[in-house]
């Protein structure tokens, strides 16, 4: 500018020299390139030696689409007469990759969502609890920004149709198009470059009135941010040696640590609207779809049939369930480190039963699910079942007898055929209303004290007889109390 200046004022190229202290040939070829409308600060390119070849590095660098090597490019061009440096030709060919990528360039424009229209979803791998893997569902919604994150130990298809079920009513509606990836649970094949969707999937997303959708490879419009969310939600929530976070000492604590992150997350306002994102969330609820007041069959689980034993198998361990569900299907499904077992009652869908994860070999059976086994035993005592007219005359003579010939069946006593014969004739001959009672009440007495010997029940009848209750204190025929006179009384004797 110096240079321009001075000629300016001097309208002379030898002058200006003198004044600035340049040559007057450098003056005159400012001047020329200023009144030729050129820059005056490009500099002309120089011929090089590796001119003659750009021709062919164009066409190598096109038929790669821009993939080829420098020293490739070198090996070809030296091969062809070249002989300059391998400097040279990384010059040359980084220029021609430049060019190819300014032809080629994809034109971009922003995506504005509307309200209540895309919601977008993605899976990323979670931190460990308790040395297993976890995953994180990250959700999406495109135009208020709200953020879901929940976690879950697989990515199996009722696992992600439970998330998206736990999504939808956490934020409060269904929105019309779900973006996601495309994983196995969404997209089973490609045909065409047209992406199959599971049946499944596509059935869950028409219980809550949605349409499924899925993104293309490398594609940023469609995949950004749901891609953006798991970046973020892993940066806070996976313990690392930067980030310096205690790890998760059960599955509770990463639900809670992931509640807790969602809620700090949408109370904050967004760079890009200034407004929090709860707040866009009132805005856009309208635009959202009411959703069905029970979830897809798919989020309940896996189906499993109750066995007899009102017992179900998952993964090969034994889960107990309530009675009146044996011989039906239910629906199993984990929810954190518990088995959540849903059935369907006449009300609807209920969960039944929710046990804590086992191991084979480890069965789950709860004793509220076996009433009538009160003392966890699955040994059922029999009872007795008279076949002819004399055991018929015997049991009928009241809850006593029963409890006496089981004891006695069991005590292993003799003759018990003819005990009850006698005490059939007992009842009697005291009469068949009053002597029944007493003769069944004698029976109980017996079998509660276990006098089963000759003459016990004609004894026990003889006391009753004189007492006017039951006796308080009934004393058990065992190694500390016999009936047997003692030889106490002999010591009297030396006395």
């Amino acid at each position: 500018m110096e240079i321009l200046e001075a000629y300016d004022l001097t309208r002379c190229a030898h002058s200006a020299a003198v004044l600035v202290g340049c040559d007057e040939k450098t003056v005159a070829r400012y001047v020329a390139l200023r009144d030729s409308g050129r820059d005056v600060g490009e500099r002309e390119r120089r011929a090089r030696a590796i001119d003659p070849f750009l021709a062919k590095i164009e066409e190598l660098v096109d038929k790669s689409n821009g993939k080829i090597r420098a020293d490739v490019v070198h090996e070809r061009v030296q091969a062809m007469g070249f002989a300059g440096t391998e400097r040279t030709t990384r010059r040359a060919v980084a220029e021609a990759k430049q060019a190819y990528r300014d032809g080629h360039r994809r034109r971009y424009r922003p995506w504005i969502p509307d309200p209540g229209y895309w919601l977008q979803f993605d899976w990323g791998e979670g931190p460990r609890v308790a040395g297993r893997r976890t995953q994180l569902f990250c959700a999406w919604l495109s135009w208020s920004r709200y953020r879901v994150v929940l976690p879950a130990w697989d990515q199996q298809l009722p696992t992600l149709i439970a998330c998206v079920d736990t999504m939808l009513r956490r934020i409060g509606g269904a929105p019309t198009y779900l973006l996601t990836d495309n994983p196995r649970t969404v997209t089973i094949d490609r045909i065409a470059g047209l992406p199959v969707r599971h049946p499944d999937i596509v059935s869950a997303a028409r219980h809550y009135g949605c349409a499924v959708r899925t993104c293309e490879p490398f594609d940023p419009e469609s995949k950004g941010g749901a891609e953006h969310t798991v970046k973020i939600a892993k940066a806070d929530l996976v313990p690392t040696e930067a980030n310096l976070l205690p790890d998760f000492a059960s599955f509770a604590e990463l639900e809670a640590a992931c509640a807790r992150w969602c809620e700090q997350v949408n109370a904050r306002p967004h760079r890009a609207t200034g407004v929090p994102r709860v707040d866009r969330l009132v805005e856009e609820l309208p635009n959202l779809h009411v959703l069905p007041d029970n979830p897809h069959i798919l989020a309940l689980g896996d189906e499993r049939l109750v066995n007899s034993d009102q017992t179900i198998s998952w993964h090969n361990v034994r889960y107990s369930t309530p009675d009146g569900h044996q011989g039906k299907r239910v629906w199993c499904r984990v929810s954190g480190e518990e088995l959540a077992v849903v059935a369907r009652i006449g009300t609807g869908l209920s969960e039944i039963a929710r046990h804590r994860l086992s191991t084979p070999g480890n069965p789950r059976i709860l004793d509220e699910h076996y009433p009538h086994h009160p003392d966890g035993s699955v040994l059922r005592t029999p009872k007795p079942k008279p076949r002819n007219e004399a055991e018929i005359d015997f049991l009928m003579l009241g809850d006593g007898a029963m409890q006496w010939l089981t004891e006695a069946a069991a005590t292993g006593v003799v003759r018990i055929r003819r005990k009850m014969g006698q005490a059939v004739e007992l009842a009697r001959v005291l009469g068949l209303g009053l002597g029944l009672e007493r003769v069944d009440h004698a029976l109980a007495v017996a079998a509660t004290a276990g006098r089963f010997d000759d003459g016990d029940l004609v004894s026990i009848l003889d006391h009753l007889g004189h007492e006017d209750s039951a006796p308080s204190n009934v004393v058990a025929i065992d190694e500390a109390h016999s009936a047997q006179p003692g030889t106490g009384p002999w010591r009297r004797l030396g006395a």
